[in-house]
């Protein structure tokens, strides 16, 4: 294999191997006027996840709230009178729980 071939493989998967790093999912919920909850998820690539389920759960594993962060990756719901926790799932291996106790005000 002549060395212009080798060169252009080698960079071909530098390359490969650049796409490939991972990022992970982040997700921040805080506590707003109005007994209010507002989530907002992303990655740590600093990508957004619009569209990516983030439910409200009960300690009883009920559905609470369904729900998708809309266009600017926030998802603002009424906070629940039962005890409960939030789950952002973008997929297997990108999934974040933030605990009721967790939420802070703003």
């Amino acid at each position: 294999m002549n060395s212009f071939l080798r060169t252009y493989i080698a960079l071909l998967c530098v390359g490969f191997s650049a796409t490939a790093v991972a990022h992970n999912p982040m997700c921040e919920c805080k506590e707003i006027p109005g007994e209010q909850i507002q989530c907002k998820g992303g990655f740590s690539d600093g990508s957004g996840a619009p569209g990516v389920t983030l439910d409200v759960i009960g300690y009883d594993e009920t559905i609470l709230i369904p729900g998708k962060l809309g266009g600017d990756s926030t998802l603002t719901f009424k906070k629940p009178d039962a005890e409960f926790y939030v789950l952002f799932d973008a997929g297997p291996g990108h999934v974040v729980e933030i605990d009721q106790a967790d939420i802070q005000p703003q």
